[in-house]
């Protein structure tokens, strides 16, 4: 059936007045609730959140209360927010025209008026989807007044012989063309306090003041801000009475699990392959990637209060499976399958998503870089493998490496770059005495796998201390720890 398309088609279908914004969102919650869904069911793709933050922000809802949304960065709070929008009927009726948005029902404000007395039943409606009803804006100390709520027009005023106080003499904002709808305002501690009274007076007293002329604005709306605390605290403040207005404040977080993390990742990871050229990724490197990112929210390089976010994780999965695909063009092959040495191409990714404490700026990022994939490799590695130093008083020649560690003792090297076709590549690992047979017993991966795990081995080796392992241009030569050290290049 058709969807009216004037005030009379509305009248007849017997349509009722909503009772808000906030109910409207709290109905459908309901019904969701009652129908058994619960946690990420409610809000699908926000992982980790089902017995944590979601349950917050159900209760802001069920309260009827405006939120807060406090984390650091990249824990999907500006996510969370557009996750609400679901809750909103799938279609509303505004009268056309309006700016504001009336309901065809209940008009609003002068213009709304005007169009109802100048066309009766014959006024007409459009319908308005979920995501037309949700507004964002980031937060910026140059945002104004005129930005958010709008300003008036003094030339339109006099052409029409309006009073600067009408509101047909005003040119609205964001947020009152979002009326009848959910606004989020993104990083609200940057938003100049006196913006934030504005927004505090439209939601409490429904009035505001444009160039000292006040004007009445009974917007129907659901406020939604984020904030990191960072910048909470030190870059800006939420002044005391919004912040007194706001009923509900939820604190987001990091995935509390690896699985949790990985799940994130691969979700939002967008790695787009060839049709002649299809990278695989075996899921040690989710692992990895994953580990990383945790070791770096520890890190004492890494400046803890701006947080490591999950942003990092989503570019380095895309970075690696842009050099497979890379690797794979180059040698015409069709399945190229990702390498330990292809772990470098994440560190662009990496770098830039992680703010250096005083002690990382010393190192350098590629430094910190390789230092917190070190640190996710010796995460991962004691899921398949015994410790790499069993024997602190023989550390050389230790459980099963001895062999390994005694290749390298003499004098001999493993070069790998990841451009090197893959019969090269395995040749290459193939030299290592029992490396293969270790990678067997304790991975016990598919035939395909092989390879990996014995370069994964190495790496073990080298982040537990035991060999050396240099960095090239386009790939990793691994050593014999005592030689690297005698030549006195140190440890790479």
């Amino acid at each position: 059936m058709p969807l009216p398309t004037t005030l009379r088609e509305l009248r007849a279908t017997g349509h009722h007045l909503p009772q808000g914004i906030k109910a409207e969102i709290r109905r459908n919650l309901v019904t969701a609730l009652r129908a058994g869904s619960d946690g990420e069911e409610l809000f699908p793709g926000l992982v980790g959140y089902g017995e944590t933050v979601i349950p917050q922000v159900v209760n802001a809802v069920l309260a009827g209360h405006d939120l807060l949304l406090l984390g650091l960065r990249g824990q999907a709070k500006t996510r969370l927010a557009r996750a609400l929008a679901r809750f909103l009927d799938e279609a509303v009726p505004a009268l056309a025209g309006d700016p504001l948005r009336s309901h065809p029902l209940d008009p609003v404000g002068a213009i709304a008026h005007d169009i109802i007395a100048r066309d009766g039943d014959k006024a007409a409606i459009t319908w308005l989807d979920r995501d037309e009803r949700y507004g964002e804006k980031l937060a910026t100390p140059d945002v104004s007044v005129a930005d958010l709520i709008g300003d008036i027009d003094p030339i339109r005023a006099s052409r029409e012989g309006f009073d600067l106080g009408d509101l047909r003499a005003v040119t609205f904002g964001i947020v009152p063309r979002t009326n009848r709808g959910i606004f989020c305002i993104n990083e609200l501690p940057d938003l100049a306090p006196r913006i934030q009274v504005a927004l505090f007076n439209i939601l409490e007293e429904q009035d505001v003041q444009i160039r000292g002329i006040p004007l009445r604005l009974p917007l129907d709306l659901m406020l939604v801000f984020t904030a990191n605390p960072e910048d909470y605290t030190a870059r800006g403040q939420i002044i005391t009475p919004l912040k007194d207005r706001i009923g509900a404040q939820v604190l987001t977080h990091y995935p509390k699990e690896r699985a949790d993390g990985v799940a994130v990742m691969v979700q939002e990871a967008h790695c787009v392959a060839e049709e002649t050229c299809v990278p695989a990724i075996p899921v040690l490197f989710h692992d990895l990637i994953e580990e990383t990112a945790r070791a770096a929210r520890t890190s004492e390089y890494v400046d803890q209060s701006s947080g490591v976010s999950a942003r990092l994780t989503i570019a380095a999965l895309e970075a690696l499976h842009a050099n497979v695909l890379q690797r794979g063009l180059r040698h015409g092959e069709k399945a190229p399958r990702a390498r330990m040495v292809d772990l470098a191409a994440c560190l662009a990714a990496m770098t830039g998503k992680i703010e250096l404490a005083y002690e990382g700026e010393q190192e350098g990022p590629l430094k910190v870089g390789w230092h917190v994939l070190a640190e996710g490799i010796k995460r991962v590695w004691g899921d398949t493998f015994p410790a790499v130093i069993e024997d602190e008083k023989d550390e050389r020649n230790a459980g099963p490496w001895k062999q390994v560690l005694k290749w390298f003792a003499s004098g001999n090297t493993v070069d790998l770059s990841d451009r090197m076709p893959t019969a090269e590549y395995i040749a290459a690992l193939k030299k290592v005495p029992e490396l293969e047979t270790l990678a067997v017993r304790y991975a016990k991966p598919a035939p395909a796998d092989v390879p990996l795990w014995m370069e994964y081995i190495l790496e073990g080796l080298f982040a537990g201390g035991v060999i050396a392992r240099t960095q090239t241009d386009r790939g990793l030569v691994y050593s014999d720890l005592l030689a690297h050290l005698m030549t006195g290049k140190g440890k790479a």
